[in-house]
């Protein structure tokens, strides 16, 4: 399936792409390129095939749930200018 330049056109137009005159011919002739591919690969038998998320039969390699720091909340905000139930205080900037 090819595309018309119109069609390009108004495909443009909705990706909001200015195509200078010069410029039409060359997206036609690749869009119309991609279309046929995107064609080629809808005819591709599917059927029977279960879907997958990797092609690889592997699971996801994790790092140990563990604690690597301390909890230093409380020298952290020693720094700030007011903190209330170790939350941050901020002034109002919002009515």
């Amino acid at each position: 399936m090819s595309l018309s330049k119109d069609q390009v056109q108004h495909i443009a137009t909705l990706a909001r792409l200015t195509l200078r005159e010069d410029e039409i011919d060359d997206v036609v002739a690749k869009l119309s390129a991609i279309v046929d591919f995107v064609d080629q690969l809808q005819a591709a038998p599917t059927d029977n095939v279960d879907p997958m998320a990797h092609p690889l039969n592997q699971g996801q390699r994790l790092r140990a749930d563990r604690v690597t720091e301390t909890n230093e909340r409380d020298r952290i905000q020693a720094n700030a200018p007011a903190v209330q139930g170790g939350l941050y205080l901020v002034p109002k900037v919002i009515e």
